[in-house]
């Protein structure tokens, strides 16, 4: 599996050339608690960094979902309307929530790694 990268907004992404996977990490999941409904950008949407792409929706709160890196959407996860708890039970997998293409690899590297993001939840708890 593809190294994964995280925002400080707990969205993680994964990279294929130029084509970034997004979705929100397993500890965003779990404080938002069950996943009842996910709006999702459209295809051909040109985004910046930090700009709201898409909203999830708990029992508990809805959120705001932001692109972790400028590029255009390629496609939106269309199985999450149907079955938005994928989101709880697979966040990193089958719960992916859009990709990007045109991604500029050396921003992706700029994302925080696996133990900057631990250190990033520590501070937080």
């Amino acid at each position: 599996m593809a190294e994964l990268r995280y925002t400080k907004d707990h969205e993680w992404v994964r990279l294929d050339g130029t084509v970034a996977t997004v979705g929100i990490t397993d500890h965003a999941q779990e404080a938002l608690g069950d996943v009842v409904f996910v709006d999702l950008p459209e295809a051909g949407r040109d985004v910046v960094p930090g700009e709201p792409i898409a909203v999830v929706e708990s029992v508990k709160a809805a959120s705001d979902v932001y692109a972790p890196l400028a590029g255009r959407v390629l496609e939106s996860n269309a199985a999450l309307k149907d079955d938005p708890a994928k989101v709880n039970a697979s966040p990193t997998g089958e719960g992916w929530f859009f990709k990007l293409e045109g991604v500029d690899p050396s921003a992706f590297a700029d994302l925080l790694d696996e133990p900057a993001y631990k250190a990033l939840l520590e501070m937080e708890a």
